[in-house]
This record gives structure tokens, sequence and C-alpha cells, in this order.
């Protein structure tokens, strides 16, 4: 494959904090995919792109004709066709990150035109509450879902748990705080698991965001009490979390949501 065969440019690059960024890409010469919150497509980079400083080497070198290819979440709206949002976290020794770190805006790159998964709000009925739940970068396709349904979901009240080591780890703070302002059955809960690292001290919740369901705060929280019958729980990012939260829910009546049995938990993990 030759590098004259990406077929998309970065738009724009916003650096969140030291190895997170913002990535916004449009494609060169064809249609955005059409596509619904929550789904996922594809990015690639030739093996010969180059990584960025101060990641690890390669051991051995990737192949320098092949493409890296490796799915990510929208975090864009799905009305939106400028652009495809992209929030992505650098794995120092992955393959395609570090090549991703290196891109500025105007430079090539490879993007599916294809837009696939199964997780969007598609399976909840209307009038029944919704946790999203998200560690990390698993909060883009709630982005996505927010910035698409959010105006529509009058008399549902929705609630993001978003959990990050530090403050500055917590993207889309500023605008998931806008939206709690601006829309009264919504709320942002952001929690970080290392306080003690914040340079100014932190005021907010502190711990795993998974110990926010079991804790006293819930419903306070939320603004609701959840319950089974009446509210579906979205899980997105580290498997831990994932894990914990399953068998939380399980014990509290939630059942996992699949193609063959439907339920009120649905998951995406994330690696």
């Amino acid at each position: 494959m030759a590098g004259t065969d990406y077929n998309a440019l970065v738009a724009q690059r916003v650096d969140v904090a030291s190895g997170l960024m913002i990535l916004r890409v449009r494609t060169n010469g064809w249609a955005l995919p059409g596509f619904k919150a929550g789904q996922y497509t594809v990015l690639g980079l030739l093996g010969s792109a180059p990584r960025a400083p101060f990641t690890d080497p390669e051991a051995p070198p990737a192949d320098p004709g092949k493409l890296i290819r490796r799915a990510y979440s929208a975090a864009s709206s799905s009305v939106d066709d400028e652009y495809l949002e992209f929030y992505i976290a650098l794995v120092r020794s992955g393959a395609l990150t570090p090549r991703l770190f290196a891109l500025k805006p105007g430079d090539p790159l490879w993007l599916s035109p294809k837009m696939v998964g199964m997780f969007t709000m598609d399976q909840v009925p209307q009038g029944q509450n919704i946790v999203l739940v998200a560690t990390g970068t698993g909060l883009a396709p709630y982005m996505s879902m927010l910035r698409t349904h959010l105006p529509d979901l009058r008399g549902t009240r929705l609630a993001v748990l978003h959990g990050a080591r530090h403050s500055w780890d917590l993207g889309y703070r500023a605008e998931l705080a806008t939206m709690q302002r601006l829309c009264p059955g919504f709320c942002y809960a952001p929690v970080i698991s290392n306080p003690e690292e914040e340079p100014i001290p932190w005021n907010g919740r502190s711990g795993f965001v998974n110990h926010l369901w079991t804790g006293p705060d819930l419903e306070r929280t939320l603004g609701f009490a959840p319950s089974p019958a009446t509210t579906h729980v979205f899980l997105c990012g580290n498997p831990l979390m994932i894990e914990a939260m399953l068998a939380q829910l399980a014990a509290e009546g939630y059942a996992e949501h699949t193609p063959k049995q439907p339920g009120n938990v649905h998951l995406e993990r994330y690696w």
C-alpha cells in the first residue's frame, strides 16, 4: 500500500493532556460514512509512518508497507458531516497510537468507510433512565450519544459517571459540565483515583468510578434512584471496571443485553 492510498486527513488535533488527545479526521474526496451514535470505525497508518518522540522503540520494527489498523469509537455527533472525532490515549509501546500522536493537521491517514457496532441506544425503551459509566477514553461513544440524542431525551434522566487517574485526564469535562448546567435531567459525575498527585487540592469525588454505584450518595449523585425496572446502564472502558460493575448490577437484578437475550446492561470493552 502506498501513502497515496490514504483516504483521509487530520482536520484538527487537540492535546488534552500528556498522552491524551482529541483527533478530528475528515475524508479526502468522499463522503463521511453514516453511523449511529456509539458505533466505531478503524483508523490506519503505514508501518513507515514516524512514531512520536519519547515512545518505546519497536522490536521488531513494523513492516513499512503494511497498514497498521485499530478500531476507535466516534465521539462526534452522528448528525455532524464535517469530520469524525476520536478520543485517543497514547500507548507508548503500541503499534498505532505512537504514530497517531506524531500526526499534525493536514497529515494523511487511512479511515475505514464503514461504521459498525451494537453499542448504541437503540435497545433502550422510551422513558427509561440511562446511566453511562466510563473509564478514560471509554467516554468517547458517550460523547457521540450525548451530542446526538441529549436534545431529544425529554423526560429521561441521564447520567455520566467518568473515572480517570487525574483531573487533567477528564477529557470533555468542560463540555459535560455545561451540559449539566443547561439540561435539568442530566448529571455529570467525574471521579479521579489519584487525588494525592494533584498540584491543586482536588475537592471532587475520588476513588474508582464503580465505587460511585455502591456508595451511599448514588441517588443524590444521579438525581434519581436507579433500578432494573427503570434504568439502563452502559459500561465502557477498563475490563476490571466492567467486570466489577457487571457483578454488582447482576446482584441487584440487572441483566446483560445480548443479541439473543434483551437486557438493561450494555457494554463495550476497550482492550
